[in-house]
């Protein structure tokens, strides 16, 4: 058996910091260990758990040894431990700092580490999971056994987690995008068909309308607030992705060009070199600026499988992009415009907790200080005027300016990177963009990338995780149901049905069961409301609504039925 990683898992700041280095990534709430030896099962598991407590009730200490880089590698040939040699060759610094578990056990690590064992709560630590992972994320190394475990302070802080990891298994949008019939990642061979590829997104009927409600959003407000919307080709030649760069420095994440009549094409990773171009389509005064111009354009890039996650991480996603071309003195204006038009956005998803951060200029940046200087304070004085609190991270920016990035916090306290807003001091100078000034000579503008959603993939897992997939009226893809007490008031639900959709509002019937269970998978499907057609319904011209969450709300007209759920949907309100 070879360990791989040394030990150096210890989990987010709520969790027990039992351990830390350099070499094993840890993870929010957790660690991992990874091994090369036969396959492990979740019996395995309590053995090893078993064996962690004894060790904990013998309260080893320790102990920290300083070695020479020749010693390491000397200790670890004896070991005969391949993975543990290539981490050594990985580690840069020095000493080489071992940590000892009283005499049974050491390995590499750059701590630090509690005293002892007996410092480690054993009821407060817990194996989760097994998982198959590539060596260093290489889908053509090694597949290992990953142990996934977790260790707190105390038992009632594992048991919070633990409920906390129940709820969010609850909200996987892996499953209830089965269960809704939302989305698929088509990755196995089915009905006769080849599997279309890892990473690639097919959208159902039902996640299809979500987006298309999204996208019509988007597209709304986004022109409200001047801007012209774009569309831009999927390929163009790879020259352009040499002036903007991009072949240099994020080819490893670029698919193979296409040799299209003795001429390379790319499959686009970005957005923003075409809308560079639509800028430079004709000469610009300053009188004109800014120009905002936003698309929803799908931009590919190649990820190895071991990190592909369903919508969290695909290979083909639909950014929410715009670009702002402006003058120096209107970024700051400009900046608190995006924070508005974002604010406003997530706010009609249900998000209205951020967490913002600042990045300013990294040793190595374009631009001169003056320019860095005037962008970076932009946009902290734009952070100031909307009142928003925010972490400077000093030195993080691109090196082609400083940004803007903001997390949203879901129903579960998670925190999601979404939007972000960057100055571009680099592309402007490799596309050679200018405007005419007042004196009638050429300038260069100043262009801010944003994205308030991220892409729409990501952000729609996030959605479906945040709501469970109850989803509130004005998004969800059914939001009426109409159910016959019998086959006999079919004919008048069918027409409720037709006037229903004529007014825009989403409706199917559905019959062929016993009314409760129609009621009970209406339910089970996350349908906001029901609407209960018997005789007397019939007879009156009404419908019996039922709420998924308000339960029995009477008989009301079917012109009531429909002005009250299109002023639900308009005001992003219940029922």
């Amino acid at each position: 058996m070879n360990a791989v990683r040394t030990c150096d898992g210890h989990g987010c700041s709520k969790a027990l910091p039992i351990c830390e280095s350099d070499n094993q990534a840890w993870i929010d709430n957790g660690f991992y260990y990874d091994f090369d030896m036969e396959p492990l099962t979740d019996k395995d598991l309590k053995r090893i758990k078993k064996e962690m407590d004894r060790i904990i009730g013998k309260n080893l200490p320790l102990v920290r040894e300083e070695v020479s880089r020749d010693e390491a590698q000397r200790r670890i040939t004896v070991m005969n431990e391949p993975y543990k040699m290539e981490i050594l060759e990985s580690i840069k610094e020095e000493p080489i700092t071992i940590y000892h578990i009283g005499n049974e056990w050491w390995d590499l690590c750059a701590g630090p580490h509690v005293e002892s064992t007996g410092n480690i709560n054993r009821k407060a630590v817990e194996l989760e999971s097994l998982a198959g992972a590539y060596w260093r994320g290489d889908e053509k190394r090694q597949m290992l056994q990953r142990i996934y475990g977790t260790a707190w302070e105390n038992e009632e802080q594992l048991k919070a987690y633990l409920h906390f990891k129940e709820e969010a298994k609850r909200r996987d949008h892996r499953r209830i995008g089965q269960d809704l019939d939302l989305f698929s990642i088509q990755l196995n061979h089915f009905a006769g068909h080849y599997k279309a590829g890892g990473g690639l997104v097919f959208w159902h009927p039902n996640g299809a309308i979500i987006r298309h409600i999204i996208e019509d959003s988007w597209k709304r407000i986004h022109m409200e607030h001047g801007y012209d919307l774009l569309y831009t080709p999927h390929v163009a030649r790879a020259h352009l992705w040499k002036t903007s760069g991009h072949l240099d420095f994020y080819k490893e994440n670029m698919y193979d060009q296409m040799n299209i009549e003795d001429d390379l094409y790319q499959l686009r990773p970005m957005n923003c070199p075409y809308h560079i171009l639509v800028y430079k389509r004709k000469l610009h005064s300053y009188r004109d600026f800014p120009i905002r111009v936003a698309e929803l354009g799908t931009v590919y890039r190649y990820e190895l499988s071991g990190s592909l996650h369903w919508l969290f991480r695909v290979r083909g996603f639909t950014q929410d992009d715009a670009h702002i071309f402006c003058l120096e003195d209107q970024i700051r204006g400009e900046i608190r415009g995006v924070l508005d038009l974002t604010e406003r956005i997530l706010l009609q998803f249900g998000f209205s907790k951020y967490e913002v951060n600042l990045s300013t200029r990294p040793e190595k940046a374009v631009g001169d200080d003056d320019i860095w200087d005037k962008a970076t304070t932009a946009l902290r004085e734009a952070l100031d005027d909307k009142g928003w609190s925010y972490q400077i991270d000093e030195g993080g920016g691109a090196f082609y300016g400083p940004k803007i990035d903001l997390k949203i916090e879901d129903a579960l306290g998670r925190k999601w990177q979404c939007s972000t807003i960057q100055v571009d001091f680099n592309l402007p100078q490799r596309f050679d963009i200018t405007y005419v000034d007042s004196n009638l000579e050429k300038k260069r503008p100043i262009m801010i990338h944003r994205a308030v959603l991220g892409s729409l993939e990501r952000f729609f897992g996030v959605l479906i995780e945040h709501y469970a997939g109850d989803f509130p009226l004005w998004l969800s893809p059914i939001q009426a149901r109409i159910l016959p007490v019998t086959d006999n008031q079919l004919d008048f639900c069918n027409e409720v049905t037709r006037k229903l959709k004529k007014n825009e509002v989403r409706a199917e019937v559905c019959h062929g069961e016993r009314l409760p269970k129609l009621i009970r998978n209406a339910e089970k499907q996350k349908i906001p409301l029901m609407a209960v057609v018997g005789p007397k319904e019939v007879e009156t011209g009404t419908v019996t609504v039922r709420s998924r969450f308000g339960g029995e709300l009477g008989s009301i007209t079917i012109d009531d039925f429909i002005y009250r759920i299109t002023k639900a949907s308009e005001n992003r309100t219940s029922f």
